[in-house]
């Protein structure tokens, strides 16, 4: 049984819950304390093993390639200017895996951006992970990507993320219907995409990790259009489950939307605050915040 060695990143939604910023900057482009969103993305990959990294691009996310290419000029200047520091934190970015970009040239939905990158995948195993979504480990903690891939070598059976959501999320999430194996570890038996509340089988959300056999692209394949006339993802996992089989797992790291505005803004504190430069600056500053907003 193969590993799982490559991973899709699709990275092709036009971000309009962050325009007019997003008009001419990849939402995967803006910054998190000091890096775009997409590098923390990848940057989990690579921890849980990942080798090659299959961007999934749309029009106009030529910065997102690029940021991931060789700067000539800009690593030159570094050099002759003595900045090794500066030019070690770009090489690395450079050099961290193989980054492969193919376009998805019409937005036809996660499924079918997953499904574009088939040529690449080829017939193997691949791990999913959306480039608006940050995880954090916790002290201890594996990351989310790594638990999945795990599982998967493990067991044969591809394997999603899920976690708990209130009633007021549930509708903006694939919501599963899960039976308990053992704590942490559930088998999905159905899945519903953005369900009303009152139709949702569970209060189990997919937060956008997932590790799945190659037969995924198979179903991705024949897949007709549903919701929004797009090619769902759950549309095809719902098949997976009665086929194949899929697992669900829960995580202890944080988790950022970092595609929405108060997610975006709460990985940027939280990760602000584990910067040693920062760190330290900012959480003196939150502090004599909440003390003057006590006051108020």
């Amino acid at each position: 049984m193969k590993r799982i060695k490559k991973a899709i990143i699709p990275a092709a939604g036009l971000g309009t819950r962050f325009l007019p910023a997003t008009k001419t900057v990849p939402k995967e482009m803006l910054t998190i304390v000091d890096a775009p969103i997409i590098l923390y993305v990848v940057e989990e990959a690579i921890k849980a093993g990942i080798e090659d990294i299959v961007l999934v691009a749309g029009r106009g996310k030529h910065a997102i390639e690029d940021f991931f290419d060789t700067s000539y000029e800009l690593e030159d200047r570094l050099a002759k200017d003595g900045k090794s520091h500066l030019l070690e934190k770009l090489t690395r970015i450079r050099d961290m895996a193989n980054i492969i970009s193919i376009r998805q040239k019409q937005a036809l939905g996660l499924g079918h951006a997953i499904l574009t990158a088939q040529p690449i995948v080829g017939q193997e195993p691949f791990a999913v992970l959306l480039g608006d979504e940050i995880t954090m480990e916790t002290k201890g903690s594996e990351n989310v990507t790594s638990l999945l891939c795990r599982s998967f070598d493990d067991t044969g059976v591809s394997a999603v993320s899920i976690m708990k959501v209130e009633d007021s999320e549930v509708s903006k999430y694939g919501i599963a219907d899960v039976s308990e194996i053992k704590p942490g570890f559930f088998r999905v038996n159905d899945l519903v995409e953005k369900p009303k509340v009152s139709e949702a089988p569970s209060r189990w959300a997919l937060p956008g990790r997932y590790a799945f056999d190659s037969h995924i692209m198979t179903l991705l394949k024949d897949a007709k259009p549903s919701l929004n006339g797009e090619i769902q993802l759950t549309d095809s996992m719902r098949l997976l489950c009665r086929e194949k089989g899929l697992n669900a797992m829960t995580f202890s790291s944080k988790r950022f939307d970092a595609g929405d505005k108060l997610g975006y803004l709460q990985a940027n504190v939280e990760l602000g605050l584990q910067n040693p430069e920062l760190g330290e600056s900012l959480k003196q500053y939150l502090l004599q915040l909440c003390s003057e907003l006590g006051k108020g």
